[in-house]
């Protein structure tokens, strides 16, 4: 733009110069161009203007530019940086991740083993529960069934106990009875106890007997009729009669020996016995024990004394006893 506003200046000067020495005509003609080279030359210098206006801008763009530039390459290292750690970064990543597929792949494998183990184990153990199981079920039946027959049992023993019980009601009332019968007899040779649930009624030779006779005197026979009087009232109470004697041997006469003698005397007693028409002879039983049941084993006279004697058993029926015996 400098060059150009020379070279016109240098125009205007020749012109100037030559105005002088060219004709009118001519020098009209220089002021139309020179007209047009001061038009021209403001539009140059507008021109200029403006292309120094549009410079200025692009030199302070040009310097934008350069920071941009600038900017981007330090953002351009950082990036790179920060690519090539991430790339890092990554590859460890990458050789982690491969490691834990390998590590995981192992634990599965590991892990379907244990896992199938543990199945097993499971699978066993359940077998072995259902069997614990079914033998608890069974245990617990014949635990059932034992609870049940324990019931039972339990109630037929309280029934036991019962017919028991009364048992030995009758039987102390059966020698009640029978002690308040015969008590004007007790102060000689008679006594009434109880045993094995039993009443046994004792008497002694001089009560029923002369010495070595078998026929029952009247004092005896008075005794056995309040006796009877007691067994016609209980007809559910059977008699046993035994005869016992001492351990002197007896001479001569029609008894071979004290068994026969032991076994008349009972017999005896059970034909004053049956005199009373309200006993049954069914229920009386005579028996000779000799001298092999002594009470008193002393070789003495006393124990020979005690030895003599009638013992009458009375012992109630015991058919509801045996029904509940029988029933267990």
């Amino acid at each position: 733009m400098n060059i150009k506003f020379s070279n016109f200046i240098y125009a205007i000067a020749v012109i100037g110069t030559l105005a002088s020495c060219v004709p009118a005509r001519q020098y009209d003609e220089l002021k139309v161009r020179k007209a047009t080279c001061d038009e021209e030359n403001s539009k140059l210098r507008a021109e200029n203007t403006n292309y120094t206006t549009q410079n200025k801008e692009l030199t302070a763009s040009l310097a934008d530019l350069k920071r941009e530039k600038e900017k981007l390459e330090t953002d351009t290292t950082t990036l790179g940086n920060a690519q090539r750690r991430l790339s890092n970064l990554y590859n460890e990543l990458n050789d982690s991740y491969e490691k834990l597929l390998r590590n995981n792949d192992r634990m599965m494998k590991d892990k379907n083993d244990e896992t199938k183990k543990v199945i097993n184990q499971l699978q066993m153990t359940q077998e072995e529960l259902i069997k614990k199981q079914d033998e608890l079920t069974a245990k617990e039946k014949k635990l059932n069934d034992l609870t049940e027959e324990l019931k039972k049992r339990e109630a037929r023993v309280s029934e036991l106990e019962t017919v028991l019980r009364k048992k030995d009601e009758d039987v102390n009332n059966l020698k009640k009875m029978v002690s308040d019968a015969l008590v004007g007899f007790e102060n000689n040779g008679l006594t009434v106890t109880t045993k094995n649930g039993k009443v046994y009624v004792s008497m002694e030779e001089k009560l029923l007997f002369a010495s070595g006779s078998t026929v029952v005197d009247k004092k005896g026979e008075e005794a056995l009729n309040e006796l009877g009087k007691v067994l016609e009232k209980n007809k559910d109470i059977n008699v046993l009669i035994e005869g016992h004697t001492d351990n002197v041997p007896i001479a001569g006469g029609t008894m071979k020996d004290n068994w026969d003698l032991s076994v008349l005397r009972a017999t005896s007693v059970v034909r004053i016995l049956t005199k009373n028409k309200n006993i049954d002879p069914s229920r009386l039983t005579p028996a000779g024990r000799g001298p092999f049941l002594p009470v008193d084993s002393a070789n003495t006279a006393e124990a020979r004394r005690k030895n003599r004697r009638i013992e009458i058993i009375l012992t109630p029926k015991l058919d509801e006893l045996f029904k509940v015996i029988g029933e267990n």
